[in-house]
């Protein structure tokens, strides 16, 4: 294990672990991405996965929205299937469309092909890290992988689905498959955060970004087990670690419990749940993190300012509800059409609330 940055001034991590932070800590998932001209110009030269697989490239990236608007927290510049690609798996990321795999995993004989999966040609996350680490000073890096859920979506459905419907028969049909497949990817994820840790991000975050396509029901029976495993497989880095969804308002509780409630651990929040209702289905001693609708930036300043004031004031709402902590962010990813000045804006404004 590398030897952990000491960060006791950062608001950021303050929040997460509970404790009293000199402002309400903000960043934005998917701040450093496609509403940067800067980015976009990097980007013109490069592919998505040659941009993933290149630590100058991970490290300028993940730096931009530092310098542009000042937030709280830096989010390592990669993607959810760089873990499944670095272990062999055929997927390219798709313009306009998103992950695409080529063989799809729809059978018993595909999970076995998947069990000798192991990270390589990882060199350039860890190496991204420690320049980011040496660049960042008294920022936080959060590192983050998908969750096996999310990850197994893409494999089973072969791309970006609406409905998950091949990934939900399979679950439900065949769940010696789905458990095995789960796995497997579970191990991988374990992996590839503790190749992050280990060169030094100072947080981790766990996007179950489709969980929220199923029932409170089958999310215990057939997803929390192994996201379960996947926090306590990290647990002893001792960071504070995320655990995010979108839609998941009714597994807010189970996502809770995935974490293992343990000291510094996160749950956010999307925008269709109030951060205040959020606690209670949380539970006492959990910070949240969210909560802005991402549509809202595009509706200009009055309308952003008016809603960002809102959500503080929920956060602090939910903090008299046992929230141990609120980091302000969006509900869902930066918008590619977002006004880049808006979000300097709006990360000044909840700086001075």
């Amino acid at each position: 294990m590398s030897t952990r940055r000491d960060l006791p001034e950062a608001p950021y991590l303050a929040a997460a672990s509970g404790l009293t932070s000199s402002r309400i800590p903000v960043w934005f998932m998917r701040q450093a991405g496609r509403s940067l001209p800067e980015y976009r110009a990097l980007r013109a030269q490069n592919t998505m996965m040659e941009a993933c697989f290149d630590a100058e490239l991970i490290c300028e990236i993940t730096l931009q929205p530092i310098r542009r608007h000042g937030v709280d927290a830096a989010i390592l510049f990669s993607d959810i299937v760089v873990p499944l690609r670095a272990a062999g798996v055929d997927l390219d990321i798709v313009a306009a469309v998103g992950p695409v795999i080529a063989n799809p995993v729809r059978t018993e004989a595909d999970v076995a092909v998947l069990k000798s999966l192991e990270l390589a040609r990882i060199d350039a996350v860890s190496d991204a890290v420690r320049l980011l680490v040496g660049e960042l000073g008294d920022v936080p890096l959060i590192g983050f992988a998908g969750a096996p859920f999310t990850l197994a979506s893409y494999l089973v459905e072969g791309g970006p689905s609406k409905l998950h419907e091949r990934t939900k028969a399979m679950m439900l049909a065949q769940p010696a498959t789905w458990h095995a497949l789960m796995e497997v990817l579970t191990d991988l994820t374990i992996a590839f955060l503790k190749v992050q840790l280990d060169a030094g991000v100072d947080a981790v975050q766990v996007f179950d970004s489709w969980a929220g396509t199923l029932s409170l029901a089958d999310y215990r029976t057939f997803v929390l087990p192994h996201s379960s495993r996947v926090f306590a497989g990290v647990a002893d880095y001792g960071v504070p670690m995320t655990h995010f969804g979108v839609g998941t308002a009714e597994l807010l509780g189970a996502m809770a419990e995935a974490t293992g409630r343990r000291p510094k651990t996160v749950v956010g929040v999307d925008w269709r749940t109030s951060l205040a209702d959020a606690a209670t289905r949380v539970g006492a001693g959990t910070a949240l993190q969210g909560n802005l609708d991402p549509v809202v930036l595009l509706a200009g300043w009055p309308v952003t300012e008016k809603a960002a004031r809102a959500v503080v004031d929920d956060g602090r709402r939910a903090l008299g509800a046992g929230a141990s902590g609120h980091i302000f962010n969006l509900g869902h990813g930066v918008s590619p059409t977002t006004d880049p000045g808006l979000l300097t804006d709006l990360v000044e404004l909840v700086h001075s609330l």
